[in-house]
């Protein structure tokens, strides 16, 4: 309790005292390597133009691009986004991250992203999604400019959605693309490659030590795949379901995980875990900025969600863990 406690202390400062104010670093390495790397900075924050690297509308992301990154020996924290979303979709978290003495990397998934979704329901898809970001942590550990601030033994990961499985798999747990398949009776491409049963093993990195999923998709994960995470796991999920991702198969999941994983239910709908939208970007997606139920103030629960994932990441990375 004491620990938690001081975490909760020292987190919350950084927060306060900086908030927003974190650096942020644009790459584009081809299809296979675009993203943003958010990181402590030391200046006023403002507006970040994303010239190419934009998704054709205006998500807000506030920073210092190319700041200086101030601090060493800095935790790593890589981000997995969703089904066709991009890497700036969590930026508040980032920067939240970021100003508690974080590195945080974001990629967009190949052939499932705003800007390219040709791969958005090819099998490929969710076969190639951990080694997306096994790419991203190397290119952070061995040839990102800045990688002397990093300590390679104090890795994390966030993933949301596709990104929660991407995170699940890459952290031990092998999905059953079998079960899956059971269930799939339609006539997709999808379930004829599920059906086939010709399908690779994905990539895992036990370079990760902690992880922090959000409303994954649960239908490929069983108690008896779960049970080979060995790291410590925070988990979120949305207690109005969506689609494939139902909250009842989230709350098996959550029973499933093995130890002792921090478990959070928000009364909310699956979106609710994307940064909060401006007037202007919930006129242009209503889809993923339209919150159930209505009265759910997004922003009041990222201001609580960003301070719980800074202090899970601190008690587990930034701890001399």
């Amino acid at each position: 309790m004491r620990k938690a406690f001081w975490s909760l202390v020292v987190v919350l400062s950084c927060l306060a005292s900086s908030a927003d104010a974190a650096g942020i670093q644009l790459f584009n390495h081809g299809p296979n390597l675009t993203g943003a790397i958010w990181y402590p900075c030391e200046a006023q924050p403002k507006d970040v133009e994303l010239g190419d690297l934009g998704v054709g509308v205006d998500y807000g992301l506030i920073g210092v691009k190319d700041c200086p990154v101030t601090g060493a020996k800095l935790p790593l924290v890589i981000v997995s986004h969703g089904y066709v979303g991009w890497f700036g979709g969590h930026h508040d978290t980032a920067a939240a991250l970021a100003d508690a003495g974080f590195v945080v990397a974001a990629i967009n998934h190949p052939g499932d992203n705003a800007n390219d979704s040709t791969k958005k329901d090819d099998l490929s898809s969710y076969v190639l999604r951990p080694t997306d970001m096994v790419r991203l942590l190397d290119f952070m550990l061995q040839d990102w400019k800045d990688r002397a601030v990093l300590d390679p033994a104090k890795i994390g990961l966030f993933g949301f959605s596709k990104g929660g499985y991407t995170g699940l798999a890459l952290i031990g747990a092998a999905p059953d693309f079998g079960r899956y398949a059971r269930g799939c009776t339609d006539a997709s491409k999808f379930c004829e490659q599920l059906r086939s049963g010709d399908i690779p093993a994905l990539a895992q990195d036990a370079r990760i030590r902690a992880a922090v999923i959000a409303d994954p998709i649960p239908g490929f994960f069983t108690q008896s795949n779960l049970a080979a995470i060995r790291i410590p796991v925070q988990f979120w999920r949305a207690e109005v379901g969506i689609g494939i991702i139902d909250s009842e198969g989230t709350a098996r999941i959550a029973r499933a995980l093995p130890g002792k994983p921090e478990v959070h239910s928000v009364p909310a709908s699956h979106f609710a875990f994307l940064a909060p939208c401006s007037p202007q970007l919930r006129a242009a997606l209503p889809r993923i900025c339209t919150d159930k139920p209505a009265e759910f103030d997004r922003s009041a629960f990222h201001r609580e969600f960003n301070e719980s994932v800074a202090r899970f990441f601190h008690e587990q990375l930034a701890e001399g863990n």
